[in-house]
């Protein structure tokens, strides 16, 4: 035990203790874990809180689930009064992050970087508190670095450290071309956390290599140095890859409670404590309590994952939405109703049309064969009457409802 925790009276080590199963829960990784250890003891010691940071490139302005893994435990932070450093990458969202990419990224204009950071920080909302968060934007320093400056920074890094980087081997394997500039991604990622003297730095297992790039400077311009802490990445519904949207297999924290509530019932099994850990605001103890019953059999799994879509619903939209999404996903997917609320679209068409013609007019589909293809796999109703001939001939009539999966339904208004 360090000396730090030593000098702490019974109450305040039980405060550490405290923060250090919030913090570990569901994380994959904290180097080194001893380090975050004495930091929470020299805040409570100091009666000073530590400085947290979540660095942002917004290459994208859409947040799903799998965003918030990191948000949460940013959260968990700023409910413990610990101080949110979010830096907005204006000037390294313009280089590209190469993490994961086999070519060099696309270099984002100011306009794309200040329209994608907006759009973060009204979403960001949902999940902490966005006015008590200390906003940086990493141009305010980077862009007043001088040549000299670059060189003296580069010079604080070896080229064999920096082809350690995974992305760097594979791509040097394969002859793919590596810019000059991408070197310097993590460099000024690094040299963030020096300019902002940063506690500790939260990002995925994916960000580990930039990550440790800024305990290696902070230690090169003689600064205390930050912990990493690093969060599992998020499998999505599928259960293979990695959640995204362009995988489809993304829960967006702007779609609708029961949009939500009924995705999250198609989580697989195997994934509901991950996605407890890793999305909800339920304490550890909670959540361990949930895993014990699953596992005793007293909470069946079915009962499990409507907590966890009932739970994410609320997190999103309130417990009201929450209940109601709940009831229409009883009403509609355990019971086979059809829900008494459904798009109505005014037809215009011709009175008797094809199965697949009606589906890619009515926009259910964007092309006939995605509209074949789940005709063939029995995905279609007509006024819950499940469709088996792709070439069927519809007569249209008013109040007619067309049903696409378990979850998709629209009425046709005459």
């Amino acid at each position: 035990m360090s000396n730090l925790i030593e000098q702490l009276n019974e109450e305040q080590r039980s405060e550490v203790n405290r923060q250090m199963a919030i913090y570990s829960q569901g994380t994959k990784e904290i180097i080194p874990t001893e380090e975050l250890e004495n930091k929470i003891a020299k805040s409570i010691l100091e009666n000073k809180p530590l400085k947290i940071k979540l660095g942002l490139d917004p290459s994208a302005p859409d947040v799903h689930l799998g965003h918030t893994v990191v948000l949460n435990k940013i959260r968990q932070f700023q409910e413990n009064g610990h101080i949110i450093q979010l830096i907005i990458g204006d000037f390294t969202g313009k280089i590209g992050d190469p993490t994961g990419k086999s070519v060099a990224r696309k270099q984002l204009t100011d306009e794309e970087v200040k329209h994608n950071a907006k759009t973060y920080f009204e979403q960001f909302a949902k999940v902490i508190d966005m006015e008590k968060v200390e906003l940086h934007y990493n141009s305010k320093w980077l862009s007043k670095l001088n040549f000299e400056d670059v060189i003296q920074l580069a010079g604080k890094i070896t080229v064999a450290r920096l082809l350690e980087r995974d992305d760097f081997e594979e791509r040097i394997a394969f002859g793919k071309p590596i810019s000059l500039h991408e070197f310097f991604y993590p460099l000024m990622q690094g040299y963030d956390s020096v300019v902002l003297e940063c506690d500790i730095e939260l990002g995925g297992t994916d960000q580990h290599f930039n990550i440790l790039m800024g305990r290696h400077f902070q230690e090169k311009f003689g600064k205390e140095k930050q912990i990493a802490l690093l969060m599992p990445l998020l499998e999505g519904l599928d259960g293979v890859e990695k959640m995204s949207k362009s995988k489809k297999n993304y829960i967006g924290i702007d779609e609708s409670p029961q949009e939500m509530y009924g995705k999250a019932m198609s989580i697989p099994d195997e994934l509901m404590n991950k996605y407890f850990e890793l999305i909800t605001d339920l304490t550890p103890e909670q959540i361990q309590a949930i895993k014990v019953q699953i596992k005793t059999g007293e909470l069946h799994p079915r009962d499990a994952k409507m907590l966890l879509g009932k739970t994410i619903v609320r997190m999103y939209h309130g417990l009201e939405e929450a209940e109601k999404a709940e009831h229409h996903f009883i009403s509609v997917f355990q019971k086979g109703s059809i829900p008494k609320e459904i798009p109505v679209i005014e037809w215009q068409g011709e009175m008797k049309i094809s199965i697949i013609e009606l589906l890619v007019s009515l926009q259910m589909f964007s092309s006939k064969s995605e509209a074949r293809r789940m005709i063939e796999n029995r995905g279609i109703k007509i006024n819950g009457n499940t469709v088996e001939d792709t070439k069927l001939q519809i007569t249209i009539i008013d109040c007619l409802i067309v049903q696409v999966g378990k979850r998709k339904f629209v009425k046709i208004k005459l």
